[in-house]
């Protein structure tokens, strides 16, 4: 490894941080912003290059020691092969959806509210990765909530946007309370908050698995682990898309990244159950997840709540990895591990690539709701094409990367007969078949979204009039189609690349797969399972050519165009067509009753009545409901009670003062 690699990684830091800190005084003019995106671009990727050579190079962990934070800590920063991993996903998205904002933050009313924040953020997830002591991660974790929480009140005129900023910020602080706990009860009596400490001296069983917990809710509450989601589908679409897409694509990772450093790095010898909860929370994520979006008219929302989904994917991978490591199963470990850091580094990739091109549907046409778009295949024919990338991706088709990681993760699921533990022996099977089911649920949630905004005829005078989005927008979002393509058709490279972190966090890696024949991927044995993206994507191209011969031969010469069957009306409304709200609805009624408590109300007007007839489908958050809404509630209440103190005299505040410090002594004289 580079011994420079930390080196250049805080020096990047430092000027992101500089760079928004520059900005400020500058923000409000239009000519500030391509060189704000244009040098955090420039500096991310040269932080990704250092992260990239340091994994490739698999040479020892490098550090180094500031002299700030805790004074007999110090700022301790480490690049080791897992936070190498995951600064590469960060700096990657970070350059992307930098160069994205080049075009489409040209249109942003006021730069003045993003400009000083946006790279200030890609700094601080990268010292969250890259920090080798509590302090300085617990640090950088608040940075990154703030920053973020910044950008999403961008546009605060809009009274939902302060909604969802005002519960991302309660969710922040308590995710952030929970991770403070939890390297508290690491630290122990003795305050030993380097991380080198915790890892030569790991916890008791108690205390390790109350850490867990902890760490579950902690990070999971930022990553979008259900039932700690509620946040994540409100301020990922609130905030300007290119920063949708750092948060949905790159700020998740940073969380699940917190995860694996905490339960897989620092805690010791991981016990049985820790796997239990991870893969029930994992598998309930995943198919939650994809109903929820199933559910969703707005656009970005849906793909928020398909992080929701991807996220639970990534935690089945690490849920099976924690029970093979718990088994000492080092082989199957490095399977399920290299599976979920793979998924986490496709998952970057697509969902970047589909909150970016919301965000051009969204510049082109003013519009987020699926039942006012259509027909944009037509009008934006290549961001049509690069978000069907991202569809297909997503949807785990082959032969795109999104297939790859998943395939590698059943792969996992079907070695679990080695476990020895009866209660994973039924559910890892079940985790896999509530993985299926999420899966086949995504690619229908992707037909409906591609289908109802892109195909069809407008079904709105915006969408009717749209245009193709800027060139640097296209050329980020090409980039990352062809990133999917690639890495779905050679995932060997990435598989191999991964080796040293899956290495650190379970004690072994997969064989190499590089030197397979025919660049195929071999997880175990040959004769077990393998699979080449190579040859499959031959095969589809060679198929489809084909077929489009085949067609065009024999087919094209016999084709009677005619205007569609439309019912005896001459000129329908485009409103009748078959819209997103129609095509959930099989699946509405099959799984709404018992997720969302969904009910359909039909008001049929008596005769001679001329009102028209109208359908309305309810689906109700029994998670906001039982969970979210009381606590709100209690919440508001003692807020509205707590509101008097604001308009007291100076009399009653001096005596207040002084009740306060007669209470401070008696508890000091009792304790003491």
């Amino acid at each position: 490894m580079p011994p420079a690699g930390t080196t250049t990684v805080l020096a990047c830091v430092a000027a992101l941080i500089a760079l928004g800190v520059g900005s400020a005084p500058f923000g409000r003019r239009q000519a500030t912003s391509p060189v704000v995106y244009g040098a955090s671009a420039i500096f991310c990727l040269v932080a990704g290059a250092a992260a990239l050579g340091a994994l490739l190079a698999r040479a020892a962990p490098d550090q180094a020691i500031l002299p700030l934070g805790l004074p007999w800590t110090g700022a301790r920063f480490r690049l080791d092969p897992l936070s190498a991993a995951f600064l590469i996903v960060i700096d990657l998205g970070g350059a992307l959806a930098s160069l994205y904002a080049v075009g489409y933050g040209a249109h942003e009313r006021e730069p003045q509210r993003i400009l000083p924040f946006f790279p200030v953020f890609l700094g601080a997830m990268n010292l969250v990765v890259l920090a080798a002591d509590a302090f300085s991660f617990l640090v950088a974790w608040e940075v990154m909530s703030v920053t973020s929480w910044a950008l999403v009140l961008a546009h605060h005129q809009d009274a939902e946007n302060r909604r969802a900023a005002h519960l991302y910020l309660v969710m922040a602080s308590f995710g952030a309370f929970c991770l403070l706990l939890g390297f508290g009860l690491l630290a122990g009596p003795g305050g030993g908050y380097a991380f080198d400490t915790m890892r030569a001296h790991p916890p008791g069983a108690l205390i390790a698995g109350l850490v867990l917990v902890l760490a579950v809710l902690g990070a999971g509450s930022k990553a979008g682990l259900v039932p700690l989601h509620a946040w994540l589908p409100l301020a990922h679409p609130a905030a300007p898309s290119h920063v949708s897409a750092l948060m949905s694509g790159v700020m998740t990772k940073v969380a699940i990244y917190a995860f694996v450093r905490i339960a897989f790095d620092l805690l010791g010898p991981p016990q049985d159950w820790w796997s239990v909860l991870v893969l029930v929370l994992g598998a309930a994520t995943a198919v939650m997840g994809v109903l929820y979006a199933l559910m969703q008219t707005d656009m970005k929302r849906l793909l928020a709540y398909s992080t929701v989904e991807n996220v639970g994917i990534i935690f089945i991978g690490l849920g099976l990895a924690l029970a093979f490591k718990a088994q000492g199963l080092v082989v199957p470990a490095a399977l399920a591990a290299t599976a979920a850091l793979f998924h986490a580094f496709n998952h970057s990739l697509f969902k970047s690539l589909l909150f970016m091109g919301a965000g051009a549907v969204l510049g082109a046409t003013g519009q987020r709701d699926l039942e006012r778009l259509g027909g944009l295949i037509g009008r934006m024919p290549q961001t049509a094409l690069v978000f069907l990338t991202g569809s297909v991706a997503i949807s785990a088709l082959p032969p795109l990367n999104g297939f790859a990681s998943e395939w590698l993760i059943f792969q996992g699921v079907l070695v679990s007969p080695q476990l020895a533990v009866t209660a994973l022996k039924f559910l890892v099977p079940a985790a896999g078949a509530m993985l299926a089911l999420a899966a086949a649920l995504t690619a229908a949630a992707m037909v409906r979204c591609f289908g109802t905004a892109f195909l069809g005829r407008p079904r709105s005078p915006q969408a009717a009039a749209a245009r193709e989005t800027d060139p640097w927008s296209l050329g980020a979002m090409f980039a990352l189609a062809a990133l999917c393509l690639v890495v779905g058709v050679l995932p060997g490279f990435v598989i191999d690349a991964l080796a040293p972190a899956a290495a650190l966090i379970v004690g072994g890696h997969m064989p190499d797969q590089v030197s397979q024949p025919w660049l195929s991927i071999v997880p175990i044995a040959e004769s077990r399972s393998s699979y080449n993206g190579l040859l499959v994507l031959v095969f589809i191209a060679a198929s489809a050519g084909l077929a489009a011969l085949a067609i065009h031969r024999y087919a094209s010469g016999k084709v009677r165009r005619a205007p569609a069957w439309d019912c005896g009306f001459p000129d329908p409304s485009p409103l009748t067509q078959y819209s997103a709200g129609s095509f959930a609805q099989p699946i509405r009624r099959v799984f709404g009753p018992a997720a969302f408590a969904a009910r359909e109300i039909v008001e049929m007007p008596p005769p001679g009545d001329m009102r028209p007839a109208r359908f309305i489908a309810v689906v109700r958050d029994r998670i906001w409901e039982t969970l979210y809404a009381p606590i709100d509630l209690v919440i508001g209440r003692i807020a509205d009670r707590l509101n008097r103190l604001q308009f007291l005299t100076i009399r009653l505040y001096l005596g207040l003062v002084f009740l306060a410090l007669v209470g401070l002594l008696l508890v000091l004289a009792i304790w003491v």
